[in-house]
């Protein structure tokens, strides 16, 4: 269902300023907070109040850990223990957890982040008035959110705000991919797929180390009907996530180094905007500078630097 976008001219003193929209921007201000409680988000670096309380979202992203879990847990279990504390348990049991760590802090960190939302309850005559906009000039007011749309701004239902670089709404991690949460999406997707990637390596190391000592002991951590069952499960899971994650992983490098969101390659409209070159686009999402931060999901990139501060545009 399209949104009705109101024009809003400096003039026409149609901004609303009741007691009614004040209420509703309380609310919708109110559904998209984190208390906080558990102090988990100041330590992965989160700033933002931000969460989103969908059902929906809550119990898929529940669900993404607990396939985290499961996939460390028989990695461990099925695939390195058996063999003993050797060096090679150890070096691929610690690849294995960092990059389970990194998967599970870029998921929180774009679920908790920002992604983008537009102040709610802008579209006032004040601010309109202090835009000093001149004779042909319009500005767009969301009536969902009461707030000034930006250009390539687009709400969404069920985050209920306006999202600067709307990319997708994403239920794996509860929260919109936006301008100021996209370096942890995409970090999140790699992290994951690297993670399946190299549980497949390990299985397949796994079952010819088997095959060659004819399921002896350094085969079986639990007995052979239910190790046997666990690496079938997670086979699956590895094999199912890999694919999944290389294609959300491809598809959302593709959308920065055209400078071009999901919804905007739907819609396969003309751009009205200047493109960025393929380096700035990455600089504007991942940081200013070319380094081993972009792949470290603990530091957040430049929340101004490269992004675009336009609240308007000519009609």
């Amino acid at each position: 269902m399209s949104l009705r976008l109101e024009p809003l001219h400096p003039n026409n003193g149609d901004a609303p300023d009741n007691d009614a929209a004040n209420q509703k921007l309380k609310m919708l201000a109110a559904s998209n907070r984190c208390c906080k409680c558990c102090g988990l988000t100041a330590k992965l670096g989160v700033q933002d109040e931000w969460f989103v309380r969908d059902p929906c979202g809550i119990v898929c992203a529940v669900f993404t850990y607990l396939l985290i879990a499961y996939g460390t847990f028989a990695v461990m279990t099925c695939l390195l223990l058996p063999r003993g504390l050797d060096l090679y348990t150890i070096f691929h049991g610690i690849l294995f957890c960092i990059l389970s760590g990194n998967s599970v802090v870029s998921h929180v960190r774009a679920m908790m982040t920002d992604p983008g939302a537009i102040p709610l309850g802008n579209a006032t005559r004040e601010h309109i008035n202090n835009m000093g906009l001149s004779v042909g000039q319009v500005v767009y007011r969301c009536p969902k959110c009461i707030s000034i749309k930006p250009e390539r701004a687009h709400h969404c239902s069920i985050c209920r705000r306006c999202i600067k670089k709307m990319d997708h709404h994403c239920p794996w991690v509860n929260n919109c991919v936006g301008e100021s949460n996209q370096k942890f999406f995409v970090l999140f997707t790699m992290y994951i797929m690297l993670m399946s990637l190299h549980a497949i390596m390990l299985i397949l190391f796994h079952c010819l180390l088997c095959v060659r000592s004819q399921w002896g002991p350094e085969c079986l951590y639990f007995s052979s009907p239910a190790t046997i069952i666990l690496i079938m499960i997670l086979t699956f899971e590895a094999l199912l996530f890999s694919l999944f994650t290389a294609i959300m992983f491809g598809t959302q490098v593709y959308s920065i180094c055209t400078d071009e969101t999901g919804i905007e390659q739907l819609k396969q409209e003309k751009p009205t905007w200047v493109k960025k070159t393929r380096c700035m686009s990455m600089k504007s999402v991942f940081g200013q500078k070319m380094s081993l931060a972009w792949l470290n999901p603990f530091v957040s990139p430049d929340t101004k630097w490269g992004k675009e501060e336009v609240y308007m545009y000519s009609v």
